[in-house]
């Protein structure tokens, strides 16, 4: 056996191996389970774990945005002369610090706890102004609050409404930003504090929240199921809600939005329970987004979040009281918030029914500035570009006893919306980039021995078609060359042929003498 035919032989064995290996590691999809059990397994909240450090110290950066919506006409809204005129002001931006602390495991570590404080520290350099003397005119949100509480007694509205007079106490309010964020003495809150000593006399929209937490969280840390990994147990120590009206509005659904389970799909819906909502929602895939080079899914609140019960019955129990549930676009969290008049939505009513856009001047909801979105990676699960968008509004009605409000004709008066954004750091992105990586070679590996094999069958078939050539003789050619001298001397002891003629030569016999 020759070399070439030794070596035909060796790749074409070689090539058929890595074939049939190549093709069953496909079908079987060996390295791709392999790698998906390897993040599952990485992929959990522990100790030591690719994630866990991430989780308790996220590193990006979080800011905190608010805009508010300074009134210009506050005299005819309440004479009823207009609707209401606002002029969007900011954004008066923070940085947000949101560590994990006093994380706990529990369970035998199926189950982690901790609290999130968040701290916010002024951007100047972010904001529009500064917020010590940058005044907004908007509702008065303690007085409101106050004149429903009193709303069902006659006498106490009386008199309630004389002393506001006195004070020169109303519907509307001139205050600093820094005074409607973190809180002011109100004279009003003041007087009520004086008959029911519980009621805090300061007000502000983040007021104690500057170092605060929402409470206690318990987390599934995904050791017993890589779907349940980041999704809340419970809050408070409770595991369902007590404000609402059906066991379905008060399920605690989903993460707090900051971890979501690795290998997502794009039909996949996600829940995420939000505390100052008091109540979870849910997101549906959009679109395939990018971000730093990471490829990323983007899922956002569907109009059907705050729909009213007509066009979505599942959210009927979200509606209190029942006999004014409010139309799509907004959620009254009244329940949550001691009876105030809070209604929540997305800012300048984004997704919502067009009267409460057309009631207000000077708003224009948009989909590129007002949606609430989450951008993740499909295979980590890890958020890469977030927006938390909300708008605080305040109900306003006429209330008997207090003749300043006869005017108002029942509206959700927008105060102000929140941009709560986060984006992948470039550290953290380059980490992702280099495990994405990895996975992708490991999944691809059997596509190597795949194109591995290929590509030594065709070296096969070189070799064989080059051992067939050298098998099969060639065809001579006729070539006429000239004869030589020597070829033409005739030699007269052999036999010659001319002119088609024998003649043959034979020795002669001499005669004897």
């Amino acid at each position: 056996m020759t070399r070439r035919s030794c070596a035909m032989y060796a790749t074409a064995i070689i090539s058929a191996h890595l074939l049939i290996v190549g093709i069953a590691l496909v079908v079987g999809q060996v390295f791709q389970t392999l790698i998906q059990n390897r993040l599952k397994a990485e992929i959990v909240l522990k100790e030591g774990s690719r994630v866990f450090e991430t989780w308790k110290n996220p590193p990006p950066p979080v800011f905190m945005e608010f805009f508010f919506f300074n009134v210009t006409n506050a005299d005819d809204v309440l004479a009823g002369k207009d609707k209401p005129s606002v002029v969007e002001v900011g954004p008066y931006t923070y940085r947000e610090y949101r560590p994990k602390d006093n994380v706990t495991m529990v369970e035998n570590a199926t189950r982690v706890s901790a609290i999130t404080p968040k701290t916010f520290h002024f951007l100047p350099e972010k904001s529009v102004g500064d917020p010590d003397l940058d005044f907004i005119t908007t509702v008065n949100i303690p007085a409101v609050a106050v004149m429903n509480q009193v709303k069902g007694s006659f006498l106490k509205a009386t008199m309630l409404s004389m002393y506001m007079n006195s004070i020169s106490a109303g519907v509307f309010t001139t205050r600093s930003v820094n005074e409607l964020l973190w809180g002011y003495k109100d004279p009003l809150l003041s007087y009520v504090k004086t008959m029911k000593p519980e009621v805090d006399e300061y007000f502000g929209l983040m007021l104690n929240k500057n170092g605060s937490n929402d409470g206690v969280f318990v987390y599934h840390t995904g050791e017993e199921n890589y779907l349940d990994y980041g999704r809340v147990e419970s809050w408070k120590g409770e595991k369902q809600l007590s404000w609402w009206a059906s066991n379905q509005s008060n399920m605690i659904n989903g993460t707090d939005g900051s971890a979501f389970h690795p290998f997502l799909t794009k039909e996949e819906r996600l829940d995420v329970f939000t505390a100052d909502l008091c109540r979870s929602i849910h997101m549906r895939f959009e679109k395939e987004v990018e971000v730093k080079g990471i490829q990323a899914y983007r899922f956002t609140p569907p109009r059907e979040v705050f729909a009213d019960p007509s066009e979505n019955p599942a959210n009927a129990g979200f509606c209190l009281p029942k006999e004014k549930c409010l139309k799509t676009g907004v959620l009254s969290i009244s329940v949550c918030r001691k009876g105030a008049p809070v209604v929540a939505s997305f800012p300048h009513f984004y997704l919502g029914d067009e009267t409460y856009v057309d009631a207000i001047e000077g708003l224009s909801p948009n989909r590129e500035h007002h949606q609430t979105f989450l951008d993740l990676n499909p295979t980590t699960g890890a958020p890469v570009r977030a927006c938390k968008r909300a708008q605080i509004n305040i109900f306003l009605e006429r209330i008997s006893g207090f003749p300043q409000t006869k005017k108002l004709t029942g509206i959700v008066f927008p105060v102000l919306f929140l941009n709560e954004s986060v984006v992948v750091d470039d550290v953290t992105a380059a980490k992702l980039h280099k495990l994405l990586l990895m996975v992708t070679l490991v999944s691809h590996f059997p596509l190597l021995i795949v194109g591995l094999g290929v590509l030594m069958f065709l070296i096969t078939l070189i070799l064989i078609i080059q051992f067939c050539r050298a098998k099969t003789p060639g065809k001579k050619d006729t070539v006429y060359s000239p004869v030589s001298s020597k070829e033409k001397e005739e030699d007269p002891l052999e036999n010659n042929t001319k002119n088609g003629t024998y003649i043959g030569l034979s020795p002669v016999e001499m005669p004897k003498s």
